[in-house]
């Protein structure tokens, strides 16, 4: 049975600019096909076990397939009973080339659907404080390719026989998509077919994400200033009025942790609440997982403790992970939540407590520290003695908070529900890239195996990680978020160890 292809534009780069119909397709998938452009957050949304195909989308990339080929693999696929997602950036409609590949998987019988993209043309100027339109400057808005196809291989590029005449007279909003290389002479042939020199222009290179850059000039100056500050693709061009407007509802570059590129090694499935609380920000986030979380060798052990749940005075939760493994373990032997009306619970961390808390299981105890002294401290008033603790945690997990229970006479079991191992798709050549070049200003730990981990992954031989201190200079080290709330002392020490 032949599956059916979803032309999805992936919007301008902010991954919060994807369309739900778009997330759902993606969720859905079984191929997803991208271009280079595509973000990598974005990929988050698909199916971890789907087939990730990424087809270039930069001129000279030697991984770049062409439009044939393109075409080829998704009927191909297609055919073979896939739903696939082709996730393009922008609107595939909109000099995206989708409506080609619609006609390809027409021509060789496969459905296809195609799902709109927020378009870069109107939300890339939107992100630097220039709107398309305004009752005052601009009611008409032109949007232009400033690519042309190169007559041969090597040879010069040329500006697209666009009506440059009607382009000059006509007023309004000029928007050219895929310009820069030709920005110079895109900005001649305005002059020379008589728009006036001084007609405010501006390019946004890589809008709408941490990395957005915005230089305001003249059409006569435009290229100028944009060589001089070392812009380049992808980026869009505005011409006309409404750019003059910019520096009065400018908004996104404004934002608290803009141009703040952040690492996050805490598991890919755990990320997505941090990630958006720093994207709402202004930051960049780069996910780069140091853990994945298994399951035990043997749920064995898991397994008799939690059939055995009732008969424990207190149950003592360490992570979210700790209580998603332990909960599910619960539903699968078709336990009842009412067999630990006698037990007590305790949550280390308020991440810990709000996973209890989805289950609508209120802990008794959530230490102020966030960590095992902590909650050994919280209980300083409690008689342990001959109390039966139950402590599902990560494997390898420290021995402070056992030890510390049964030295007040407690008796403890400890069970492993899970394991923290290093993950197998790492990006480490891409991380180490982004830190040589400077491009990364803060990294995230969330416990002291992500910290174990990165330096496992990584080597101890990259740059040392600061303490969080003033917000960073562009180009500064990074920065670890070892002070801040999300990294407590565990981590903190756990960083300390690796340098």
């Amino acid at each position: 049975m032949t599956g059916c292809v979803y032309l999805v534009g992936a919007g301008p780069g902010d991954p919060g600019l994807l369309t739900l119909r778009g997330q759902r397709c993606l969720a859905a998938a079984d191929v997803v096909v991208h271009d280079d452009l595509v973000g990598r957050r974005l990929l988050e949304h698909a199916r971890s076990d789907a087939e990730v195909i990424a087809v270039g989308g930069a001129h000279g990339d030697p991984a770049r397939l062409d439009q044939a080929e393109i075409e080829r693999l998704l009927v191909a696929r297609a055919k073979a009973g896939k739903t696939v997602v082709r996730l393009k950036n922008g609107d595939p409609f909109l000099f995206g080339r989708g409506a080609e590949e619609a006609e390809a998987l027409r021509r060789a019988g496969v459905p296809f659907e195609v799902v709109p993209g927020v378009s870069a043309a109107l939300a890339v100027p939107a992100y630097a404080g220039i709107p398309a339109t305004h009752r005052d400057h601009a009611s008409l808005v032109t949007i232009a390719t400033g690519h042309q196809a190169r007559a041969a291989p090597g040879a010069e590029p040329t500006v697209p026989a666009l009506p440059w005449s009607e382009l000059a007279r006509q007023g309004g909003t000029l928007v050219f998509l895929m310009g820069m290389r030709q920005l110079p002479l895109i900005m001649t042939k305005l002059m020379e077919h008589g728009l006036a020199r001084d007609t405010p222009a501006a390019v946004v290179e890589r809008g709408t994400t941490g990395r957005q850059r915005t230089v305001v000039a003249t059409v006569a100056t435009l290229a100028a200033r944009v060589r001089e500050a070392g812009l380049g693709p992808p980026g869009i061009v505005v011409v006309g009025s409404v750019v003059g407007i910019r520096e009065r509802v400018r908004w996104f570059e404004d934002r608290p942790l803009f141009g703040r590129r952040v690492v996050l090694t805490r598991p890919r499935a755990q990320a997505g609440e941090l990630a958006r609380l720093l994207e709402d920000a202004g930051a960049e986030v780069i996910l780069f997982p140091t853990i994945t979380i298994g399951p035990p060798p043997s749920a064995a052990a898991l397994d008799h403790a939690v059939a055995s749940a009732f008969q424990y005075d207190w149950i003592v939760f360490t992570s979210p992970n700790g209580v998603r493994v332990f909960f599910e373990r619960f539903a699968t032997q078709g336990r009842d939540v009412r067999e630990l009306a006698r037990v007590r619970l305790a949550a280390i961390g308020p991440e810990t407590a709000a996973e209890l808390g989805r289950r609508h299981l209120r802990p008794d105890v959530v230490p102020a520290e966030y960590r095992a002294e902590g909650l050994v401290e919280a209980l300083g008033g409690e008689d342990l003695r001959g109390r039966r603790f139950l402590l599902p945690r990560a494997a390898g997990a420290r021995a402070v908070l056992p030890e510390a229970l049964a030295a007040r006479g407690a008796l403890v079991e400890e069970v492993v529900a899970y394991e923290a191992v290093l993950p197998r798709d790492a990006d480490v050549d891409g991380l180490r890239a982004a830190l040589a070049a400077g491009a990364v200003d803060a990294i995230a730990f969330t416990s002291s195996s992500t910290v174990r981990n990165f330096v496992t992954l990584v080597g101890a031989e990259d740059p040392r990680l600061p303490p969080a201190a003033a917000p960073p200079q562009r180009g500064a080290p990074p920065t670890c978020a070892r002070d801040a709330p999300l990294s407590g002392p565990a981590r903190a020490a756990a960083l300390r160890r690796a340098g």
